[in-house]
């Protein structure tokens, strides 16, 4: 089959960039999409320009790193699919696609369809932990956790971090990921104890790195290769609220005797 590729081409995050039209021919449809990408950076390398620069990892819709857009879908056109788990076969023959990175302030691009999604580290970082003691692993029935709860806390665990749904809202709001991140640590008994602070932190991290606010447009759900839903958004906002608005203990101060 024969495929048209315009793909944002931008050589480093000082420079200007812009739309390069490639179009290949005999692609298979077995192959992944990020095969056929190879297959172009080999005959790019073959002439002596330049290969596209596009990041994955495991290939396997597993670590997150492969997103890009796809004629303006985070992902592309499949619905809980990653990049590297697309396959040429959803397309057809003589099909003109687009690819641009992510946009979003808190996404520089930093070469091609690669940003730097460090600001998702910073996030977790600031408050996406745990105080339970280091040691052996304890028995698997010693903390009692309803199902419920714990089917919650592994859907929200599925977040791998790729960034879509930063890239499909209009606002560039990092609201669902931060949202997974602190649900699936506060839903469990072994995330309580730091459950305010959490939510207080990782928001307040959110917000320094210039995301934008959720408005509940659920673009960011729609995109999501792992369907994690809205509704963890809402849950977030309850313990953001909660912990603003918990009476914190005084604590006593020693006067001059």
């Amino acid at each position: 089959m024969r495929i048209v590729l315009n793909i944002w081409r931008q050589k480093n995050a000082a420079s200007q960039g812009r739309m390069v039209r490639y179009e290949l021919h005999d692609v298979s449809e077995h192959m992944s999409f990020l095969e056929m990408l190879d297959v172009l950076n080999e005959s790019l390398i073959t002439k002596g320009e330049d290969p596209v620069a596009f990041e994955h990892d495991c290939r396997e819709g597993i670590c997150g790193t492969c997103g890009f857009m796809i004629s303006g879908v985070a992902h592309g056109p499949m619905p809980g699919t990653t990049v590297c788990q697309l396959h040429m076969r959803h397309f057809k023959d003589g099909d003109e696609l687009y690819l641009e990175p992510w946009r979003a302030t808190a996404f520089p691009i930093l070469r091609d369809l690669i940003v730097d999604r460090s600001a998702f580290d910073r996030i977790v970082a600031s408050g996406g932990y745990i105080s339970v003691n280091a040691g052996s692993a304890p028995d698997a029935n010693a903390v009692p956790i309803p199902k419920e709860n714990a089917d919650l806390a592994m859907d929200a665990a599925q977040c791998i971090g790729c960034g879509a749904c930063v890239a499909a809202c209009p606002n560039a709001s990092a609201s669902l990921f931060t949202s997974a991140k602190i649900s699936h640590l506060g839903l469990l008994p072994q995330g309580q104890p730091e459950r305010k602070d959490r939510a207080l932190r990782m928001v307040a991290a959110m917000n320094s790195e210039l995301f934008g606010s959720c408005t509940n447009i659920g673009e960011c759900e729609a995109v999501c290769p792992k369907r994690i839903p809205i509704e963890f958004i809402a849950r977030m906002n309850r313990d953001y609220i909660g912990a603003a608005f918990a009476v914190r203990p005084v604590k006593a101060e020693v006067g001059a005797g």
